[in-house]
């Protein structure tokens, strides 16, 4: 085993590097020289993406900035490469917006508070996710007519959470660190004073509809009974079974691919998991749109059985492509995986405090000759997330610490928690850089956003609003 440096040692490299990149200038955000066109950006993304569910993607992301910011980590990805780092790295979620945190269950049946999407995960400089998170804070301050000094204040409070959480998590043992997480139930405690009775009360009824939020509950919405045996009930475009998709002449050979790829999914799992995967037979397979960013890739909902009808099981397959950040930040040690999907699988287990019990990946060869990866997890279970559009200031200032305090965690157990508490300090020079930092994003992503609607006025896009 190779020697760790000692925690004088990390400290110290964590104030060299605030020697390098002092934290006031986290303030600082100009567009590069030569910034690409970001419609011609998102063009480019899209030609891998299944081109008929395109519309439906820019149709959601018509809906306003925050919207498109959801869709657009690939842009601020590049502009965040083009600017100057602080150099020390950590695992990252890559799209750290307020809307990928939310509750779900954890294997003890609890439910706990976390990032939830990590489709860009891949190691980078700790700041880039902390930034992701303080501009979607400031775009949704905006969407929702908060005034300018109290989206300075929810971002700088974000920022503070983070910062302290860091400090206390820097001179914590290593297991306490990795068995630390967002208990729901602790959460009211650590931030009941920041909420009013009614902010409490909209926090208990969001977990209790979360824990309503079941395979079951969804087999019963998604499934109806055809000629005897439960399917898939179509919703197109959003929901389309395979027999649907797939002409009769390839149908027995698309459930051939389809078991390759359960037998294949399977391997992944631990042992335990797997004696529990095989008490569950495959039934019914769809198509999904999901999300906003997402849409366009391949997505599927699987529908196994258990004891019997009664006993289902739901699984998402996402496909998973390269993360936005590959390419982007110097080659870590480990970060190279040959599935896309098990790379998203290995962040989500390094950044998460409890992962789903079913969470794997797969390589799959298509129809149309091309192979792809995917990553695999439960549908449903208990997920639950923010009705951010319903938050006045006080609420989203909350909400923000709670994201800024989860995002900490995370990086403590993905990068050098000592070396990132140190850069910090405890002064309040980088939560206010960053109040500065986000409103003049907030500016470029609004820009941006207009020009992806002229493109959308102009044809150069096709997007469905309707659906």
């Amino acid at each position: 085993m190779a020697r760790i440096p000692d925690p004088g040692s990390r400290a110290a490299v964590g104030r060299e590097a605030r020697n390098r990149l002092p934290l006031d200038r986290h303030a600082d955000y100009e567009p590069a020289a030569g910034r690409p066109d970001p419609v011609g950006a998102l063009i480019e993304q899209a030609e891998d993406r299944l081109p008929e569910l395109l519309p439906i993607r820019h149709g959601r992301m018509l809906v306003s900035p925050f919207a498109f910011y959801r869709a657009t980590a690939v842009l601020m990805a590049a502009d965040l490469a083009a600017a100057p780092s602080s150099g020390l790295i950590s695992q990252l979620c890559g799209d750290a917006h307020l809307s990928n945190f939310g509750v779900y269950a954890s294997p003890e049946r609890r439910l706990v508070f976390d990032l939830n999407d990590f489709d860009e995960t891949y190691p980078g400089p700790w700041e880039w996710d902390v930034k992701r998170l303080a501009v979607s804070l400031t775009l949704a301050g905006r969407e929702n007519g908060f005034k300018r000094k109290d989206r300075a204040d929810i971002v700088r409070s974000s920022a503070r959470v983070y910062r302290e959480a860091m400090a206390r998590f820097a001179g914590m043992r290593e297991l306490d660190v990795w068995y630390a997480r967002a208990d729901l139930d602790e959460l009211r405690e650590q931030f009941g004073d920041q909420l009013t009775r009614t902010h409490r009360e909209r926090m208990a009824k969001a977990g209790a509809k979360a824990r309503t939020r079941t395979s079951l509950q969804a087999y019963q919405k998604l499934t109806a009974e055809v000629d005897g045996r439960r399917r898939i009930v179509a919703d197109p475009p959003l929901l389309v079974p395979v027999a649907d998709l797939v002409p009769e002449l390839v149908h027995k050979q698309f459930e051939s691919q389809i078991n390759d790829l359960l037998a294949g999914y399977r391997e992944s799992l631990s042992d335990d998991r797997r004696r529990l995967f095989d008490a569950f037979t495959f039934v019914d397979m769809a198509r999904k749109v999901v999300g906003v960013g997402s849409v366009g890739t391949r997505c599927w909902i699987v529908l196994l059985t258990g004891r019997d009808a009664d006993d289902p099981l739901l699984l998402q397959v996402k496909e998973a492509g390269p993360s936005v950040l590959a390419g982007l930040t110097e080659a870590q040690p480990g970060a190279d995986f040959d599935n896309e999907g098990r790379r998203v699988v290995a962040g989500q287990r390094i950044m998460q405090a409890a992962s789903d019990i079913f969470l794997g990946w797969q390589r799959v060869a298509g129809f149309d000759g091309k192979t792809r990866d995917f990553y695999i997890r439960q549908l449903r279970d208990w997920k639950g997330g923010a009705a951010v559009q319903d938050m006045d200031p006080r609420g989203l200032r909350a909400y923000g610490r709670l994201c800024g305090w989860t995002l900490a965690r995370a990086h403590a157990c993905g990068g050098d928690r000592i070396a990132i508490a140190a850069y910090l300090g405890d002064k309040d020079r980088f939560d206010q850089a960053l109040a500065v930092y986000s409103e003049a994003y907030a500016d470029q992503v609004e820009s941006d956003y207009a020009a992806f609607v002229k493109a959308v006025r102009d044809g150069r896009l096709e997007a469905a609003t309707d659906i």
